[in-house]
């Protein structure tokens, strides 16, 4: 089996050699960029499976690297940042990392979040010789769209992970993706957030707080009303969680 890959991007050096520690433990092959220039040069030549992504770098700004790093890879991202803000966290979440860890944190924590996000699905094939993913969605028997009673402008491929509003596809990340689809496979049924997290990252692991689910949503509905002015199909049951509603303008 082919290991696997990961690029540690820490400019401090303490950090940057514990976490590098840690991954070669778990059976990484780690390469370190102490900048935000070496990071991308090192994520273009290597393709790794995992960037964990400090967003105080000396050159370019964390946020802005780890936006070029989604055109080029799907590779699970993990900020690793002492900014501890909300606003902080939806940028970083929205540019397209998978998880926020706020400093000072454990390496246990770490380990776990690493472990939970590779029990969850990825959109790129697997690499020759690699283990199949395991897929915290079911894809159904065929690729073909799955379109919603009452709201044929919204359409939901489980097998090509792609989303459509009234014909144009829906730029999600992994997570937003995956938290939709968990929703729409429970159509009108109210969904906790604590369901939510074991069926999207696949484990009992907590990521930070149940604010996350919170976050990402918060992202997903902003881009389908984008993409639908008017429309809103994902509802906030105050308390308790989120549900699908298929026919709300």
């Amino acid at each position: 089996m082919n290991a696997r890959t990961a690029v540690v991007v820490e400019d401090d050096h303490d950090v940057g050699d514990a976490i590098s520690k840690l991954l070669d433990q778990a059976g990484f092959d780690v390469v370190v960029a102490r900048t935000g220039t070496e990071a991308l040069t090192l994520v273009a030549e290597s393709r790794p499976d995992l960037v964990t992504l400090d967003l105080t770098l000396p050159d370019i700004d964390g946020v802005e690297v780890c936006r070029q790093i989604r055109t080029v890879t799907d590779c699970y991202v993990i900020v690793v940042s002492g900014r501890a803000s909300e606003v902080d966290r939806l940028v970083g979440l929205e540019v397209g990392a998978d998880d926020y860890l706020v400093k000072p944190f454990s390496m246990r924590e770490l380990q776990a979040r690493v472990a939970a996000l590779f029990r969850r699905p990825r959109s790129s094939d697997p690499a020759p010789g690699a283990a199949a993913p395991q897929l915290a969605v079911d894809p159904g028997p065929d690729a073909d769209p799955t379109s919603f009673e009452g709201c044929s402008d919204l359409t939901l491929n489980r097998g090509a992970r792609e989303v459509r509003v009234s014909g144009r596809e829906v730029d999600l990340t992994r997570t937003e993706f995956d938290l939709l689809a968990h929703l729409v496979g429970n159509p009108g049924v109210v969904v906790p957030r604590e369901q939510l997290m074991r069926a999207v990252w696949a484990s009992d692991f907590v990521p930070d707080s149940t604010h996350v689910v919170d976050v990402h949503l918060a992202n997903l509905r902003r881009k389908l009303r984008g993409a639908a002015s008017g429309n809103q199909w994902i509802r906030t049951i105050r308390g308790v969680g989120f549900r699908f509603d298929p026919c709300c303008p």
